[in-house]
């Protein structure tokens, strides 16, 4: 049987706490990926799952004086619901390595290795980072730490199996050559060359004196390396020496998605398992950046983790999915802020979407009866159409590449250009006016625009296509991707205009620095006021900030100096306007790092439903003139 389905992972997820809105993002970015190809018609497996073996997790179970699996499964049930179900995670397998099905895969692996001469038996004596449960070489470490997370390491010695990883250095270096997507984005492909051209050394598979983990065929001392153990979780799920037909249709995976601190595992161990195995390798390995906090990783052991949940709680799923997919160019490390997300959410859902679908279906109901209109072909200047058209490329090409963000901000170009639009032809004037075909094609025009979103939204967002669908009276959801193509039949077609879908959030709603609630009912001291540095400053330039399309890189001198401050305010301001223009900033805030720029302080402005104005003061000042 050929391959017949279309095999999406994401790293299996080590549970020795919950889950944080990283792990959020790469399990986000693959739901995103394989719905866009079951909406194509495809048949798909998408897999993930939780790495639930090791001596990290021994340890934390013994602390909390319970068994390991015991400890585990609260964390797993937590990660599956309500999480995964809350974030709409469509996964069609999720496999835990405690399984039955994994263990009989992963001893069956072992002992064919160890019988063709890929495992053999020897003493390891080296470094361990226990967090990362990852074994290093002296050379390999950085001022004595570990050179993957920089925590202390620990001398070990004991029996070992050995998988022989220098066997297949050459032939690996010369499949990642010869297949250039193999390792995406190339930055990691480049990273992984170089590891490879270092010298790889045989790999210590297996330990001694830890008893949760799987145990070696044949030798019950010893417990297999927990990442050996995890990696083939995505042969289990494929149904590798269990169900053969399965299998066939289903491997080699089209896409694994992982974070870019474990490349080198699914780069270099992982194929050299299946080259050894004489398994076919994965399509593509997409090593993703990192969400950070200010200029660090997020990370459980880093103590600035925030929850999902609590984000699903304050936001709901759409907004926060929305976030996670279009705010960082995938594969890039991206600052992640609760302010971001209430801009986002604010411009591109409440702003730009919400409003074209209020104001459209509002003027079918004043100008057309609440029915939409005919589309008279031969009349209509094709200008949605083509714009339609254009999202309904650029969107199926950007899943392809994993360029998740650029498919988002096509569609939200489409959405832009219907607002703008609707400026053009003034609906109002032309309904006053004798030439009700322009009109018709108009409301036509626009309506048909927003059901060409659903569907290109459809991967994206959970609730937000039926939404749209309902108020533009459409009955069915969507089903495949051709119907995103523009000239729907849909004369006669009553709306159903209702509230906005998305009201815009106010910031003193949100959670505050350090994940704390505000409460907006409490007083500000004058001493609180005073923390806080206003100033006068005058902007002396103001550029755009390279892919980034609600970002403007601004330099204000503040009476002493020139700073620079990246700000939001793009889709209400063009940089020229602003040029020479004065403003109010908060000087004394943390820099942070936004797209790769330091951001050095920030503007204060105001905004309602439909419009963001700086706040400047009535009479020039002074640079560097406080607020009080």
């Amino acid at each position: 049987m050929g391959r017949q389905v279309w095999y999406i992972t994401t790293p299996i997820y080590y549970p020795s706490d919950n889950l944080h809105v990283g792990h959020a993002y790469t399990t986000v970015a693959a739901d995103a990926l394989a719905r866009f190809h079951r909406l194509r018609g495809e048949e798909v497996l998408f897999v993930t799952g939780t790495d639930e073996h090791g001596q990290k997790i021994q340890k934390k179970a013994d602390q909390a004086g319970l068994s390991p699996l015991d400890f585990v499964t609260p964390i797993v049930d937590y990660i599956r619901n309500p999480l995964w179900q809350r974030l709409g995670i469509s996964y069609d397998d999720f496999i835990r390595t405690t399984e039955p099905r994994h263990r009989e895969v992963v001893q069956s692996i072992f002992q064919t290795l160890l019988d063709q001469g890929d495992i053999y038996k020897g003493v390891y004596e080296g470094w361990y980072c226990l967090p990362d449960e990852s074994y290093w070489t002296e050379s390999k470490l950085i001022d004595g730490r570990c050179p993957d997370c920089g925590r202390p390491v620990e001398r070990v010695r004991q029996e070992s199996y050995f998988f022989r990883l220098s066997r297949y250095q050459d032939r690996l270096r010369a499949h990642i050559v010869e297949h250039p997507d193999f390792i995406q984005p190339p930055s990691r492909r480049h990273e992984m060359l170089n590891f490879i051209d270092a010298g790889l050394e045989d790999l210590s598979v297996s330990r001694t004196g830890v008893s949760w983990g799987i145990a070696v065929p044949g030798d019950p001392d010893h417990v297999i390396y927990v990442w050996f153990d995890a990696l083939t979780n995505y042969l289990t799920a494929a149904g590798y020496r269990q169900d053969s037909e399965r299998f066939n249709a289903v491997w080699p995976p089209n896409v694994q998605l992982v974070g870019k601190e474990i490349v080198r595992f699914h780069t270099v161990i992982w194929p050299i398992i299946l080259m050894a195995l004489g398994v076919a390798l994965p399509t593509r390995v997409f090593g993703h950046g990192w969400l950070l906090i200010g200029q660090a990783k997020m990370g459980k052991s880093m103590g600035n983790a925030v929850d999902p949940v609590e984000l699903l709680d304050r936001y709901g799923v759409d907004p926060v999915r929305h976030y996670l997919l279009r705010e960082v160019p995938f594969g890039a490390d991206g600052s992640y802020t609760e302010e971001a997300l209430i801009l986002r959410t604010n411009v591109d859902l409440a702003n730009d979407l919400g409003n074209l679908l209020s104001r459209t279906t509002a003027m079918i109901e004043r100008f057309a009866q609440g029915r939409v209109p005919a589309r008279i072909a031969e009349r209509d200047d094709g200008i949605l159409a083509q714009e339609a058209a254009r999202a309904y490329r650029e969107v199926e090409a950007a899943m392809e590449q994993l360029a998740i963000s650029d498919a988002l901000t096509s569609i939200f170009r489409l959405i832009g250009r219907a607002n703008k639009y609707i400026e053009e032809k003034k609906p109002w004037d032309l309904a006053r006016s004798d030439d009700r075909v322009t009109l018709h094609n108009v409301l036509y025009g626009l309506w048909e625009t927003l059901r060409v979103v659903s569907v290109l939204l459809t991967p994206f967002l959970l609730e937000t296509p039926d939404k749209i669908r309902e108020q533009l009276g459409l009955e069915q959801p969507v089903e495949n991707y051709r119907e995103a193509w523009f000239g729907f039949d849909a004369e006669g077609i009553v709306v159903r205009r209702q509230a906005p879908i998305f009201p815009r959030i106010e910031k003193n709603d949100a959670l505050a620095t350090d994940g704390k609630e505000v409460d907006i009912t409490a007083s500000a001291t004058i001493d609180d006021f005073r923390k806080l540095d206003f100033r006068i400053g005058t902007v002396r330039r103001c550029e755009v900030v390279d892919g980034a399309d609600r970002l403007l890189k601004l330099t204000v001198f503040d009476g002493q100096r020139d700073r620079t401050i990246v700000s939001g305010i793009r889709p209400y301001y063009r940089p020229e306007e602003l040029i020479g223009q004065q403003v109010v900033l908060v000087a004394n805030l943390k820099p942070v790092k936004v797209r790769g720029i330091m951001s050095e302080g920030m503007l204060l402005a105001g905004s309602d439903s439909q419009e963001l104005s700086i706040v400047a003061p009535t009479k020039r000042l002074a640079e560097g003139a406080r607020v009080k």
